[in-house]
């Protein structure tokens, strides 16, 4: 099964090549829009033997994996404080309800204001988008916990770290890791973002750059490069959240099939 889907995605994938060289050589759309599919390869085979490349993308990685991890820490310790101490869920939810709405591109100019350039830019706007998605999952996986399991803990004389750790933290786990997974996505994309408009070094600067000198093939690489960085991450993500709920019915269930 898994390797008919793999056939079914490469031919998808060779099809949409192979649309991509045909549509500007039969003359559909100008080549000076959208270049052929061998020239953004050759391109792309350029770009991977630029050391400045190396580094752009390094300073992309850096950015991403500083703010999602950041986020993450914020968003699980803030998210269980929230459940566990009482009264203040409720305390809380209408700043929450108020600032998660806030688009991350939004504080550009906060950003650009306070840290120009520099990393630090970046990571306000990724930490900003990604802590949100963490947050919010844990938010629901505690309010998932049985009130019943709850209850018989508190029965056994369990103290209140003791249920965090043996109650709450297993039933918001599969929710945690799904906050994780979209999180690594948000903050790609919010990396990039910032590197663009900002111009904070990176792969997207270095994009800007590519289409202000009007170097086509090279933004088109680039950007593939950015859509590879994702898969990888999408791909990472779901193999880190299998291996941790390989106890749990979702993934041993997937795994059976």
């Amino acid at each position: 099964m898994r390797g008919a889907n793999a056939a079914l995605g490469a031919a998808g994938l060779a099809a949409f090549l192979a649309l991509g060289e045909a549509v500007p050589r039969l003359g559909l759309v100008k080549e000076a829009y959208l270049p052929p599919t061998s020239r953004i390869a050759h391109a792309l085979g350029q770009e991977v033997t630029d050391h400045a490349f190396w580094t752009a993308l390094g300073d992309t990685l850096t950015g991403w994996a500083l703010g999602l991890a950041i986020a993450i820490g914020a968003g699980v310790v803030v998210g269980l404080l929230v459940s566990v101490v009482p009264n203040l869920r409720e305390a809380t939810a209408s700043t929450i309800e108020f600032l998660r709405p806030i688009p991350s591109v939004a504080l550009i100019p906060l950003a650009v204001l306070l840290y120009g350039t520099e990393l630090r830019s970046v990571l306000l706007l990724v930490v900003y988008a990604s802590f949100w998605q963490v947050l919010v999952q844990v938010l629901y996986g505690v309010q998932d916990v049985d009130p019943v399991a709850e209850e018989t803990a508190r029965s056994y004389g369990l103290g209140p770290w003791a249920r965090v750790r043996h109650v709450l933290w297993p039933t918001a786990l599969p929710y945690v890791m799904t906050g994780v997974r979209l999180a690594a996505a948000v903050a790609l994309i919010l990396a990039v973002t910032a590197e663009l408009v900002i111009g904070a070094p990176g792969l997207g600067a270095r994009i800007a750059v590519a289409e202000s000198s009007q170097a086509v093939p090279d933004m088109y690489a680039l950007v593939v490069v950015t859509g590879l960085l994702g898969l990888l991450i999408n791909v990472g993500a779901r193999s880190v959240e299998r291996r941790a709920l390989a106890w749990h019915q979702s993934v041993r269930g997937e795994a059976m099939v």
